[in-house]
């Protein structure tokens, strides 16, 4: 039997979560229960008014997507930190958010761009900032983590060290 999520959303439009209960044989799950995972994502700070609503519209059905991403992935048995990286990467790719593909760009007209992801259960963490010439700093923050010594890697450092990984 497949199990039924229980949806919410936010006041966000830009913001998007799912809880999987833990019931057995896809019962209907009490009033209070423990979820078995939850997924929340946000596509920033908030919506810009004077965003048409095309392009607000667009986002949401990327976040939804993006949502669907990490979902399929915590069902499937996915670690959180791999659901994480996925699901940012997702948001990374696609020019509708002000990350990776669609950075805003500095004063100059460069993009510099940072990630950083944590591991609560190891207590350890990886970040990146100042990075130009890597398509998913979240990948390259998660090798800083997993593979170096260090937890902070910031431009030509970060650079170098996704060169050394094959990190593109």
């Amino acid at each position: 039997a497949t199990r039924k999520s229980r949806a919410s959303r936010s006041h966000s439009d830009t913001e998007r979560s799912i809880q999987e209960p833990d019931t057995p044989n896809n019962t209907t799950p009490p009033t209070t229960y423990m979820a078995r995972w939850a997924i929340a994502i946000h596509g920033g700070a908030g919506v810009d008014p004077n965003l048409p609503e095309h392009r607000q519209e667009e986002a949401k059905r990327v976040l939804a997507r993006c949502l669907q991403v990490g979902v399929d992935l915590l069902r499937a048995g996915a670690t959180a930190l791999d659901v994480v990286e996925a699901v940012v990467r997702e948001l990374e790719t696609d020019p509708c958010f002000n990350s990776g593909r669609g950075s805003a760009l500095t004063r100059a007209g460069t993009v510099e761009m940072e990630a950083s992801i944590m591991d609560g259960r190891g207590r350890r963490c990886g970040a990146v900032s100042g990075v130009s010439t890597v398509k998913n700093p979240v990948s390259l923050a998660r090798r800083v983590m997993d593979k170096s010594p260090h937890s902070y890697l910031a431009f030509d450092g970060a650079e170098d060290f996704a060169r050394e990984q094959v990190i593109n």
